[in-house]
């Protein structure tokens, strides 16, 4: 087994050039090439799709603000024990939410973080949709309407956390291991 991945990475210079540019611009930002792209473009057409659906969820300004997608993120991979999802979404959530503590507890134990009443409304509504999601009820709606969630939001919180069990599914497959990058981002401030 690779130790990033039991299927094994590809490069970025090996990447087809539409995903290589594409890939490349989030490399440049971050300064590291995220592992998830690296094991999944030994299928470029998955990954074209996953970059697809991802930035159509996770890049949007409309409904919940990036900071709370990222909540469903690191809540839904908490709830499926992804490491790599975790580690590389809890520092997002970190630095979004400028808070270097809340990814731990969402992760670790969700139902025992301090939020806000939207914020829990929305961890959750995704709690219900990543482990019993045929258990879902309309009592699980109207809660998430009392904490102030449009239709639209629970649609964002709904389909974040569809992906998300998808994409923790094939992190379980690579094994995929989480950068070492990822571990320290967002823990302290910049300086």
């Amino acid at each position: 087994m690779n130790e990033v991945s039991r299927f094994g990475i590809v490069e970025l210079a090996d990447f087809p050039q539409d995903l290589r540019e594409r890939v490349g611009v989030i490399a440049e930002k971050s300064g590291f090439v995220p592992n998830i792209f690296r094991g999944l473009a030994r299928r470029p057409a998955e990954l074209r799709a996953f970059l697809d659906y991802h930035d159509a969820l996770m890049g949007s300004d409309d409904g919940l603000s990036r900071t709370e997608r990222e909540l469903v993120v690191v809540a839904t991979s908490g709830a499926n024990h992804c490491s790599y999802c975790i580690v590389a979404h809890g520092a997002i959530l970190r630095i979004r939410a400028r808070d270097p503590q809340l990814a731990d507890y969402v992760a670790s134990n969700p139902w025992a973080a301090a939020l806000n009443p939207r914020q829990r409304a929305i961890v959750d509504l995704s709690l219900v949709i990543a482990t019993r999601s045929a258990e879902l009820s309309e009592q699980d709606f109207q809660r998430a309407r009392a904490a102030g969630l449009s239709d639209d939001e629970i649609w964002d919180v709904g389909a974040i956390t569809a992906l998300f069990a998808m994409s923790n599914r094939l992190a379980h497959l690579m094994a995929l291991r989480p950068n070492d990058e990822f571990f320290t981002m967002g823990r302290a401030p910049r300086s």
